[in-house]
């Protein structure tokens, strides 16, 4: 299987224009990328710009980067982007209630989302540089839990990106059944071969094209 089938072909950078998105949309097209990873606003846009019955996925993030948004927000953006047309839902945990232990309200969140999104992709995204690797783990558990199907290190935009410690973490503390997406700072073939290994099943990359060049000259 082809590095290309990893990639969620990432732009969420907020002064993005639409003909950046087109050019997200055509590369990923081009490549065979397994989705286009937007903004909730881009979503019906995106969709109507991949040819009816192609396999490409489009991925919008929800309370995004922060996270801090109530629950209610969240499930609203997500039900929103998934009748604009999207497949899987990336989510930004309330990393202030993981900080203060608050496992309840986070299990909480995470079993609303669930219910919001049914039928769907969720990814949890954890923002692992903030976090200690206690909670990684009792994270990764509760989302396990709730019935989300990936587990995210990272925004990309916080202090740091995914680590292959992190995504070895975070995969050694779920079944084999979750998937694990390793984000932020993945720039070229040789971080994406470790992020693989370490044990993600997913990469979130702006780099794609690169990364399947790369690949090619191997």
């Amino acid at each position: 299987m082809g590095i290309a089938s990893y990639i969620d072909h990432t732009l969420l950078k907020a002064d993005a224009t639409s003909s950046e998105i087109d050019r997200l949309v055509s590369e990923a097209l081009m490549y065979s990328f397994h989705s286009v990873c937007v903004n909730s606003s881009w979503v019906s846009y995106v969709k109507m710009r991949i040819p009816e019955g192609n396999a490409l996925k489009i991925t919008s993030v929800v309370g995004f980067p922060l996270g801090a948004m109530s629950t209610e927000a969240k499930a609203f953006e997500a039900e929103k982007a998934i009748t604009d047309g999207a497949d899987e839902i990336d989510m930004v945990v309330n990393i202030g209630k993981v900080k203060e232990h608050d496992w309840k309200w986070v299990e909480d969140e995470l079993l609303s989302m669930r219910s919001a999104t049914e039928g769907h992709v969720l990814k949890l995204i954890f923002e692992t540089c903030l976090l200690e690797k206690e909670e990684i783990v009792r994270l990764s558990s509760l989302a396990e839990k709730a019935g989300i199907d990936f587990i995210k290190t990272s925004t990309g935009f916080s202090k740091g990106g995914a680590t292959v410690e992190d995504v070895r973490l975070m995969r050694s503390s779920v079944s084999p059944r979750m998937g694990v997406k390793a984000s932020g700072g993945i720039r070229s073939y040789a971080d994406a071969l470790m992020m693989i290994e370490a044990g993600a099943t997913r990469l979130g990359t702006s780099s794609g094209v690169k990364i399947v060049e790369e690949e090619k000259e191997k």
